[in-house]
């Protein structure tokens, strides 16, 4: 029975650590899966489809081959397909029926469209000569784009691999299982050996019978039979126990691997269908933050450069409207007076609030709050973001210094948006159109404006510096051969009012301040210096000048029938134009 059980734990090991080493050999699974196309045709773009990345589970490497540059770019698929247009491209998607990519050429209108490298639309974006290689893991529904350079073809060569769970977490187990099955088996056999020599052992002889007169002496049986068998058997015995272990040793030469660290093995996987998103869901906010947070640095780098360099041309490619005429202005100052204070720098972030429009249509705005972490005596900096078309980048239409001490109101988070408000809507305590007027008035009148209650005076420090009181100390310091007098209108950047959390708005307005100077007698003259004097090209003159201020405003607006006042949160104001007297 001893050596039954010996030859059974012997085939047990034998079965374990064969299928234990098995299956980290001629039973391993791949380690990845990988489906390829090749695209046909001069097309300028090649769209491949968010599902087809998501065809199989895990990190997603794509490679893309050309004769030339390679950019890729991925984005939201609405933005991405946007972005192409009315271009012709290369369409990629899964088959769902045998899994392989498939191609599809679809003709446009437009054979030839801008570098898609870099563009605000892209989550990311990447380049490189001949040959790109990277490994990303992004949701089905976002696409990639694939271009040259936008006027030669596309690159035509495209897979996509996806790693597998090819791990063996019994192999170890079964391998460390069957030697412990071998132990026994030995020690089976080893005892049952033993037991065999005992009960093969020497014996006494037996006594010989008694000598009986008359009879056939008795003799008893020889031994030599017995014990040759005995020495047979013993011989027989070992022999045995060599082979087994020649046969273990054969059976368990792979050295056995570390103990796995992962679920069991799946195999390989197939093709499942991705689910799309129910018709009619509401519009996604313009950007994610980590857009503006490459935007917003890109800008920062713009600025910085085009505001020491006084580049003009630079500096339209990142602002707009309001913004860029207050930084215009002000080149062309320091062009002729290097006195005169640069713009404050747009810092590169950290972002510390993000507010885009909730759309998925064109023009898009978004509103931000930038931190200066480098120097605390900087007020943050908010910024009105527009997006005119999709081939265009964002520019800064509005960018305004925030007030020291001010609370900012709830607004939505930035993964879900907010919508834009109308110039004339009816939804607020005062339209943004009348909020700028109103506000002006006050400048202009302080108690005495119908609008004074309408709007909280303290922590307004524009007041403090361009209010009634400042203006009646200038006319009391003008020449009494000169006169002075104020007045306002209407920017000409459009207002914008993204709505708050409690129905209520964050209103950037702009607002043109004017000031003129005259001579009171003829003959008589009126001088400037400064800012004046640099922008006009002007120092003295018998006509006199009309200097226009630029006031960049930004408003808290609350709900219409609400009892809160309207709240000044930051501005920007600075010298415009500047012309003589006609």
């Amino acid at each position: 029975m001893r050596f039954v059980l010996a030859i059974v734990s012997f085939m047990l090991a034998a079965g374990l650590i064969g299928y234990g080493i098995a299956q980290q050999t001629i039973l391993a699974t791949p380690d990845e899966v990988s489906v390829s196309a090749e695209t046909s045709g001069a097309a300028p773009l090649t769209v491949i489809s968010g599902e087809a990345f998501n065809a199989y589970s895990g990190n997603q490497t794509i490679r893309i081959e050309g004769d030339r540059r390679v950019v890729a770019a991925y984005g939201r698929t609405t933005d991405v397909l946007a972005w192409v247009g009315d271009a012709s491209y290369n369409m990629v998607t899964l088959d769902p029926e045998t899994g392989d990519l498939a191609t599809e050429s679809i003709s446009g209108t437009e054979q030839e469209v801008p570098d898609p490298y870099n563009s605000d639309l892209w989550l990311e974006s990447y380049e490189a000569e001949d040959e790109l290689a990277l490994t990303v893991k992004i949701p089905s529904d976002v696409s990639f784009i694939v271009a040259a350079d936008g006027i030669e073809a596309a690159p035509n060569a495209v897979s996509i691999s996806w790693p597998l769970d090819n791990t063996t977490p019994w192999a170890g187990p079964l391998i460390l299982g069957g030697a412990a099955v071998l132990l026994l088996g030995l020690i089976f056999l080893m005892w049952a050996v033993h037991h065999m020599r005992r009960a093969g052992g020497p014996r006494r002889k037996p006594q010989k019978m008694p000598k009986v007169p008359k009879k056939a002496r008795y003799k008893p049986a020889k031994r030599g039979s017995k014990a040759s068998e005995s020495t047979t058997l013993r011989t027989t015995v070992r022999f045995a126990v060599p082979t087994v272990l020649v046969s273990v040793l054969v059976l368990s030469g792979c050295t056995t691997s570390t103990s796995p660290n992962s679920a069991a093995d799946d195999g390989v996987p197939s093709p499942t269908a991705t689910s799309t998103s129910a018709a009619g869901a509401a519009a996604t906010p313009a950007v994610a933050v980590r857009q503006i947070e490459k935007i917003v640095a890109q800008i920062s780098a713009v600025s910085q450069e085009a505001d020491e360099e006084r580049d003009t041309d630079l500096i339209k490619t990142r602002f707009a409207e309001a913004a860029l005429e207050y930084r215009l202005a002000n080149y062309t100052m320091r062009d002729a007076d290097d006195s005169i204070a640069a713009p404050a720098a747009i810092p590169d972030g950290p972002v510390q609030l993000t507010l885009p429009q909730q759309t998925e249509s064109w023009p898009r705005t978004v509103f931000t709050i930038i931190l200066d972490e480098t120097d605390s005596t900087v007020a943050p900096i908010a910024l009105f973001l527009e997006q005119a078309t999709p081939r265009d980048n964002y520019k800064v239409s509005y960018a305004m210094n925030l007030e020291p001490s001010v609370v900012f109101p709830d607004v939505a988070a930035a993964s879900v948006g907010t919508s834009r408000l109308p110039a004339d809507s009816g939804l607020l305590r005062s339209s943004p159109t009348e909020v700028a007027l109103n506000y002006a008035e006050i400048l202009e009148q302080d108690v005495e404006s119908d609008s004074y209650l309408d709007f909280e005076a303290e922590g307004d420090s524009l007041r403090v510096s361009v209010g009634l009181a400042v203006k009646k100390k200038e006319k009391a310091a003008l020449s009494s051969t000169a006169t002075l007098t104020y007045g306002h209108d209407l920017g000409s950047a459009d207002p914008i009012a993204m709505a708050t959390i409690d129905a209520g708005a964050i209103v950037a307005v702009h607002l043109y301040e004017t000031k003129v100077a005259a001579p009171k007698e003829e003959g008589s003259a009126v001088t400037f210096s400064g800012q004046t004097k640099a922008l006009s090209g002007i120092s003295i003159t018998e006509e006199g000048i009309k200097s226009t201020y630029g006031d960049q405003l930004l408003f808290y607006v609350p709900a219409a029938g609400s009892d809160e006042k309207i709240v000044l949160l930051g501005y920007t104001q600075g010298l415009v134009a500047a012309s003589e007297l006609k």
